[in-house]
């Protein structure tokens, strides 16, 4: 039973909900939605609100609407991204452009991630991923300075072999991973490039990559639509 606390209104409540039973497969790919009056009924609330909601989840991608029939929940499954250091771009429709290369002085996570001492730069490459030809990631990586300047990773151009050989080839293998995941409101730049649709929140990672001898060697900031990714992560667990 709702609290009475959501201060969200009320369509953008109904969509939540709706959204919420798409996710869990209650309403699974290819169901038809209830009819407009069920859902009034359903969730005591007038026609227009409901067709607000349903507006919402139509400009998001989770249901689409056909005329005379009624309303469907999408039959394509959200992006699986695996829990993995690199995406090898030419894998499942996956392509990048890059957007930016330069040095510059990192934010102050990736400074702390990277261990740089204050002021100490760092190589950028800013890139959109794109998946069958549709904006669904940006990426800000950063590389110490000190082993990228002078490098393929310094220059404006897409890399052979990717990162991972750049960086083997320089003596800093990628041996480990960390991230750390979080969500919130897009700013307008993310908006804008991954064209979102109104009210979706994206999923932020803040990943590090250390070499051997435990040396940090990237830190890249990435961000998701929401609506599009599911984050798969697997571990084998040993028992005593």
């Amino acid at each position: 039973m709702a609290s009475g606390s959501d201060g969200r209104p009320r369509h953008e409540q109904i969509a939540a909900d709706l959204r919420a039973r798409i996710m869990s497969g209650d309403l699974a790919p290819g169901a038809q939605l209830p009819s407009i009056p069920i859902l009034v009924t359903q969730y005591s609330a007038a026609t227009a609100t409901v067709q607000r909601a349903l507006a919402s989840l139509k400009a998001e991608g989770s249901v689409h609407s056909e005329v005379g029939k009624g309303v469907y929940v999408r039959d394509r499954r959200p992006l699986a991204v695996e829990a993995a250091p690199y995406l090898a771009p030419s894998v499942a429709g996956y392509s990048y452009r890059l957007l930016a290369v330069r040095e510059v002085v990192p934010p102050a996570e990736v400074a702390k991630g990277l261990e740089l001492a204050e002021g100490d730069q760092a190589v950028l490459r800013h890139r959109l991923l794109l998946h069958d030809g549709e904006p669904v990631e940006l990426s800000w990586s950063y590389y110490p300075a000190s082993i990228a300047s002078g490098t393929e990773l310094a220059e404006r151009r897409k890399i052979s072999g990717g990162v991972p050989r750049v960086l083997s080839d320089l003596g800093y293998p990628p041996k480990e991973m960390r991230d750390r995941i979080s969500a919130r409101m897009p700013t307008t730049e993310e908006v804008e490039a991954l064209s979102l649709p109104p009210y979706v929140p994206v999923l932020r990672q803040v990943r590090v990559i250390r070499s051997i001898d435990d040396r940090p060697v990237e830190a890249s900031i990435l961000i998701k639509g929401s609506h599009l990714h599911e984050l798969h992560y697997r571990q084998h667990l040993d028992h005593a």
